[in-house]
């Protein structure tokens, strides 16, 4: 018994030892930047600018032409637009040709999908990574017609894209936000 409490002993004796403060107190031998000093800044001013739709009929060559519904038109659709419009309107989709990884823009930011051919529900299986917004809930896709549905993990639709391109499709989300995919 008298071992144990030796050995015992020894090892909180060791491990105070082992326990010693140290610090860092000389700071006057490391040099430090000069403080920046305050630079002036000018005058702020703010007036109202004119209404641009006010003078567009007078000087239409100075501005574009105004989106429709907020969002611009891709490749002849209106994002958003009824399904009917929008399916005459676009290119070509099959399911097959949806397969893989696409590059995901929406709002400004990108990140990564991936489409499979697994049934999930009423769609085929499909998932992002690093997305914000709506698209962070996806978790299937289907082709209906001549549009691609991404929809939620319940099924509800989330965005609905056309093709505008051989490796490129456009549209947005319920939300209003645009989505863009490519390879």
């Amino acid at each position: 018994m008298r071992v144990i409490h030796a050995a015992a002993g020894l090892a909180v004796v060791l491990a105070l030892t082992g326990c010693q403060r140290t610090s860092m107190n000389d700071y006057s031998s490391m040099s430090q930047p000069a403080p920046l000093q305050a630079q002036p800044v000018g005058g702020v001013s703010s007036s109202q600018l004119p209404d641009p739709t006010a003078n567009a009929a007078a000087n239409s060559s100075q501005f574009p032409a105004a989106p429709v519904s907020g969002t611009a038109a891709v490749g002849g659709v209106v994002p958003g637009a009824t399904d009917t419009a929008a399916a005459t309107a676009g290119l070509d989709v099959t399911k097959e040709s949806m397969v893989g990884n696409w590059r995901v823009s929406n709002g400004g930011s990108s990140c990564d999908m991936f489409l499979t051919l697994t049934n999930l529900g009423s769609g085929s299986r499909g998932g992002t990574r690093g997305c914000a917004g709506e698209l962070t809930q996806m978790g299937s896709w289907e082709v209906a017609g001549k549009q691609v549905i991404l929809k939620d993990r319940n099924g509800n639709p989330l965005a609905r894209l056309y093709k505008s391109a051989d490796a490129r499709f456009d549209g947005s989300t319920n939300g209003g936000q645009p989505v863009s995919l490519s390879r």
